[in-house]
């Protein structure tokens, strides 16, 4: 939600960006649904070709005022990431503000902060290359459960004071706490994010603010009053809202008039529902304080007893990543990848520009924390006879794992036309020698031939094939066709086909038996690839699409329903839009919908979409929020789900 200026402030409030989530649920087929950008669109180039050497960009999974979120992987290392793209037109006066969060991410390393890996900026442009929280916002969690249990609240909140006890420590305040603003990761973890609003008082986190900001119903009173205040104890009121949400399921000051939400805050009366405990109440009581003076500390909430309940020790607030130390293994990887020293790593990272080497670091290191192998996908020799450089690939080339190298100030040798053939050994011998491991080994005997007798062409890359309006499929090597990865879409184009007759007639200088061996392999190859293009045809997807809904798994953002049949939910869904004035847009099971005000500005903005649950035959409704207040979002969903029969 867009942050409001409140009213009564002493100096002139600064309008924010609107917060776009970095977090969403996406499959593997999804992924290759969403690829983006199709071939032929212009964001492939300009601004957009920077990102492209180092990120695929996927789907968008978030929408804000001047901002927006894409789904992207990293080349190099395979993690997955949330590229947030804010245009610096759009932004105008906001800008510093952009600026401001930029430079408290890169500032701020905790495991219960949205980790920042990576700035881009364009003349036109600014890409935030965030860490990936699969789960989406915690508010949408809330939204599924209704309300969580004592416990589980705990275990979520812990981590929020956890997050805020070593933000204030670094002499920031957040000033816009709200769930919409805390992300869960793979692991279920909060991930706090959104530090547009964050301040940082020269003279200390005790210095007197008095900007007034933040989303109304988490204000604290005497930002209500137009006081100077304290950062953090405005981020204690907050997180008292915070907890309310968790264990009730709604706000404690809430009314569709924000002037009735600002005399509900400077009372200070809230509702107090019957489940919830005298422990979970007292904390409540301590945090709402109207006087902030009489509002409990972070420092007394880390070992407050309702937080220690279960737990043998008080909330730990340092962090368990401080960029003060490097990881012996990432640092070894690095180094044997670009055939530097580690010192010359060690030195390019510790400058912490947060660029390509930067990014490379930090998501390696979240690869090892994860538990997975501390590894970066080598190059190898292509077929080509050198590696591939991403500084000379086009822009909106859908790269091969194997064939890119890292463009940062470490340079790499590439080969030159003059001298292809010779070098061309000469750089795979020095490969072998230098490398401590050998190379991988080739996935099929097509590219085993191929290394073995060097004497192969290779079929060219086909550009990507535009399915519809919102899908674009990447085209797979035929090294690949039986070895795909979540983020390759498996669509072969039908200029293939012809590719090994052409290679076939060019190959009379060449003795019998092996014309025939050749023309075997050649012929299997393309025996193989008409097989994958009849079953993978746009046709035959666009008939699939259209006949079925998608399956989806189990998540905080579908709602199962009673009904067998999608199509008689997806007319029961249109009827319910319809009499609440929703307008929509419809595409096969999607319904892109939106609400306006009585003078016509859109007020709200989320999408509908049928699904089948994956591993069962149950239909439900998958939804997404991406403008306007979650509040308000949240009860129309309820209104429209329960006119559903859901």
């Amino acid at each position: 939600m867009r942050a409001a200026a409140l009213p009564g402030a002493a100096a002139e409030p600064l309008p924010v960006p609107e917060s776009a989530s970095a977090g969403y649920d996406l499959s593997s087929r999804e992924l290759r649904r969403a690829a983006w950008p199709p071939a032929g669109r212009r964001m492939a180039g300009g601004d957009y070709a920077e990102v492209l050497k180092y990120y695929e960009l996927h789907g968008t999974v978030g929408t804000g005022g001047f901002a927006k979120v894409k789904l992207a992987r990293h080349r190099l290392t395979g993690e997955k990431v949330a590229i947030k793209i804010m245009d610096k037109l759009a932004l105008q006066d906001d800008l510093p503000r952009v600026k401001l969060e930029i430079d408290a991410m890169k500032d701020l390393s905790h495991q219960h902060i949205c980790r920042l890996y990576h700035v881009i900026e364009t003349p036109k442009k600014i890409f935030m290359v965030l860490e990936y929280c699969p789960g989406g916002e915690l508010f949408d969690y809330i939204i599924s459960k209704d309300r969580l249990s004592e416990e589980e609240a705990r275990v979520f909140f812990r981590q929020v004071v956890s997050a805020i006890a070593y933000v204030h420590s670094r002499g920031y305040a957040h000033r816009d706490l709200k769930p919409e603003n805390l992300l869960i990761d793979e692991e279920h973890n909060l991930k706090l994010i959104d530090f547009g609003l964050c301040a940082k008082p020269k003279g200390g986190l005790d210095y007197h603010l008095n900007t007034c900001c933040g989303s109304p119903a988490y204000a604290a009173p005497e930002l209500i009053q137009g006081k100077a205040y304290i950062g953090s104890e405005a981020d204690i009121w907050s997180m008292g809202v915070l907890l309310y949400a968790l264990l009730c399921g709604f706000l404690p000051f809430d009314d569709d008039n924000v002037m009735a939400v600002y005399r509900k805050i400077l009372r200070g009366k809230y509702s107090i529902p019957k489940w919830l405990s005298p422990s979970s109440t007292l904390l409540l009581d301590q945090m709402l304080q109207v006087d902030p003076k009489k509002r409990i500390t972070v420092k007394h909430l880390l070992s407050h007893p309702w937080l220690m309940q279960g737990y043998p020790d008080a909330v730990q607030w340092q962090s368990k990543y401080p960029l003060g130390h490097l990881d012996e293994d990432c640092i070894t990887e690095l180094s044997v990848f670009h055939e530097q020293s580690r010192e010359t790593i060690m030195e390019l990272i510790t400058e912490w520009k947060y660029d390509q080497m930067s990014a490379t670091y930090l998501l390696l290191q979240s690869k090892k924390a994860r538990g997975k192998r501390v590894c970066l996908r080598f190059p190898r020799p292509t077929q080509h006879g050198r590696t591939a450089d991403l500084k000379h690939s086009k822009p909106d080339a859908q790269l091969d794992d194997t064939e890119f190298t890292l463009s940062t100030p470490v340079t790499q040798k590439v080969a030159s036309k003059k001298h292809k053939n010779k070098e061309n050994v000469e750089t795979e011998s020095a490969l072998r020698n230098k490398m401590p491991f050998a190379l991988p080994a080739p996935r099929t005997p097509f590219a085993k031939s191929q290394i073995e007798t060097q004497e192969q062409a290779v079929l060219p890359h086909t550009p990507a094939f535009k399915e519809s309006q919102f899908t674009a499929v990447t085209p797979i090597k035929p090294t690949n066709l039986t070895n795909t990865d979540e983020f390759t879409a498996a669509e072969v184009l039908p200029e293939r086909r012809c590719h090994s007759v052409e290679l076939d007639l060019n190959l009379g200088h060449v003795d019998s038996s092996q014309k025939k061996r050749k023309a075997k392999i050649f012929g299997s190859l393309e025996r193989g690839l008409d097989k994958v293009i009849t079953m993978l045809t746009p046709s035959k997807k666009k008939r699939c699409t259209r006949s079925c809904p998608r399956k989806r798994k189990a998540h905080c953002n579908v709602t199962v329903t009673h009904l067998l049949n999608p199509d008689q939910l997806l007319n029961e869904i249109i009827t319910v839009l319809s009499k609440k004035h929703v307008e929509y847009v419809q595409k096969d099971y999607t319904l892109k919908c939106r609400t306006r005000s009585d003078f016509g500005r859109v007020t709200m903005e989320f999408e509908l979409e049928v699904c089948q649950l994956d591993k069962t035959e149950a239909v439900g409704i998958w939804r997404q929020r991406l403008k306007g207040d979650a509040w308000v979002y949240k009860r129309l969903m309820e209104d429209i789900l329960s006119s559903c029969q859901v």
